[in-house]
């Protein structure tokens, strides 16, 4: 998704076909081409004190949407660069986002550890 519910985003209709990245107007900003920017922010974020059964519901919905979303791949990696704290965006959950990037994380100092280690082999 790409505004919280509270913005001021104009929303447009989008094609709902999916457009190979490179034959895309590269000038053209990514959220332009969101299936999202049709749809009802309230499917992409909470209301307050939401049901647990609801919010489940709600969730998986948007994600049908990003499903089929020809630029769900931008959007998850703009959600997970902000980090966008709040929503489904790329189809994923604010809690998925979290263990993404925890994963990422985790990745990022695994491999720091072994360049350094692999440094010190190499000039030993």
């Amino acid at each position: 998704m790409l505004q919280p519910p509270h913005s001021s985003l104009q929303v447009a209709a989008v094609p709902a076909q999916r457009v190979p990245v490179r034959d895309r107007d590269q000038d053209a900003p990514w959220h332009t081409e969101a299936v999202c920017r049709r749809d009802e922010a309230g499917l992409f974020f909470a209301p307050s004190k939401e049901p647990t059964a609801a919010r489940l519901s709600r969730e998986e919905a948007a994600k049908r949407v990003c499903a089929r979303c020809p630029v769900m791949v931008e959007c998850r990696e703009h959600a997970l660069l902000q980090p966008e704290p709040y929503g489904v965006w790329g189809g994923l959950t604010a809690a998925e986002r979290r263990v993404v990037l925890a994963r990422r994380r985790r990745r990022d100092m695994e491999l720091k550890k072994a360049a350094g280690t692999s440094r010190i082999a190499q000039a030993g």
